[in-house]
């Protein structure tokens, strides 16, 4: 490919060639260059009379280009649309979890909320571990029920 802006001599590189032919390769060139090259520069226009310099962004540019440039991209980090709905969910669990008893609640801060172990808080409430799950599972299924009303 010739440099930028710059079209080879089809008709010395193919004397055998025909006009027809030459024309195509001067059109695909044009194409090649014009997808490299005048899409990814950016162009810079010197106004003579009002002694200005105007810079014309690139419509394209590829990604190792940019990268070359230093130029920082967005975090690929958590979507806006997953923030929210995590959001929604957290106001339904804390809703739900206002239709628990007293003792339920606690159990459920306890275990979810402090992350502590069901074998703390059995020591804690001074019952045996089995009942803490036997406890957490009961709950969590009635949180459950609760959800699926709202």
């Amino acid at each position: 490919m010739a440099k930028p802006g710059r079209l080879p001599d089809f008709r010395k590189m193919y004397p055998e060639a025909s006009e027809e032919v030459i024309e195509v390769l001067r059109e695909t060139e044009r194409k090649m260059q014009y997808q490299e090259y005048d899409l990814k520069a950016e162009q810079t226009i010197i106004d003579q009379n009002a002694q200005q310099i105007k810079t014309i962004p690139s419509r394209e540019d590829s990604y190792e280009r940019l990268i070359e440039l230093d130029i920082q991209f967005l975090d690929d980090g958590e979507k806006v649309e997953d923030q929210v709905i995590q959001k929604i969910q957290c106001e339904m669990l804390h809703k739900a979890l206002s239709f628990l008893s007293e003792e339920e609640e606690k159990l459920i801060r306890l275990l979810f909320f402090e992350e502590r172990t069901e074998r703390e808080v059995a020591e804690a409430m001074g019952i045996y571990r089995n009942a803490v799950h036997k406890q957490k599972k009961r709950i969590l299924h009635k949180l459950k029920n609760i959800l699926k009303k709202f």
